[in-house]
């Protein structure tokens, strides 16, 4: 039987949630910042190489890609200069001018740098993780990336996750990427959880608007540089700078 945590019940009324469904890159491992380092390579070595201006910056990052499918994010920052690349296809190899060759040449990058400084979990964001395993609340990762399983696999959380809906799943499903909540509601379902029962937990402005146009029950959302206005404006029920902080609600 789940037990509601005093938090959640506050947040939501005091009826609670019975799911949580979290984000991965930032807000329970930060490879968010794997991923960062990773586009702004690629896109700083583009633009350089075909004279687009302005220079990539973080601030592109978050406005761009934080949060979207990759080929999505490639797409949205090239639109911001006005740059139209040819889609191609998921296997183009990485030197290729598509999106899908700028996508792969990006998560080559990303591979690298994971396989090389590997990652650890927020401990804030474990303290939760345990703590609401504690109370029986359903649990699933929801991610944009297709990196999630080797992700969870090297942060040591595989097994906390009865259902994952990373980016494979989702093309397999045929389910639109954040910011549509199409792949959220599909981990509420497969946990057997209305939307109504579940909180999205979010770093990215692209994932909070999901998790309010979805009609989830609570959307929390984790400032790892995105900014906690930006968040509430988008759908944050709530905003905090660490899961932690959430415990001792």
């Amino acid at each position: 039987m789940t037990s509601s945590t005093p938090w959640l019940a506050s947040l939501t009324g005091g009826a609670g949630v019975d799911a949580a469904l979290f984000d991965l890159d930032g807000v329970l491992t930060p490879t968010a910042e794997v991923h960062m380092r990773a586009w702004q390579s690629m896109f700083t070595d583009y633009f350089i190489a075909h004279g687009i201006t302005p220079a990539y910056t973080q601030a592109d990052y978050f406005a761009h890609v934080d949060g979207k499918p990759r080929y999505d994010g490639v797409r949205s920052a090239l639109a911001s200069r006005g740059v139209t690349l040819p889609e191609g296809e998921p296997t183009d190899p990485v030197d290729a001018p598509t999106v899908c060759g700028l996508g792969n040449a990006k998560n080559a990058l990303f591979d690298a740098l994971l396989r090389r400084d590997g990652v650890q979990p927020y401990p804030g964001s474990v303290a939760l993780l345990d703590h609401l395993a504690e109370r029986g609340i359903a649990m699933a990762v929801v991610s944009s990336s297709r990196n999630a399983p080797a992700v969870l696999a090297a942060a040591g959380l595989g097994d906390r996750f009865s259902v994952v809906v990373d980016g494979t799943v989702a093309e397999r499903e045929g389910l639109r990427g954040k910011p549509s909540g199409e792949t959220f509601a599909y981990a509420a379902q497969q946990l057997g959880v209305a939307v109504e029962r579940a909180a999205v937990v979010e770093d990215a402005v692209s994932g909070v608007a999901a998790g309010r146009d979805g009609g989830f029950g609570l959307v929390v959302g984790v400032d790892r540089g995105a900014g906690r206005d930006a968040l509430a404006a988008n759908g944050a029920t709530v905003v905090v700078d660490d899961l932690a902080e959430l415990v001792d609600r």
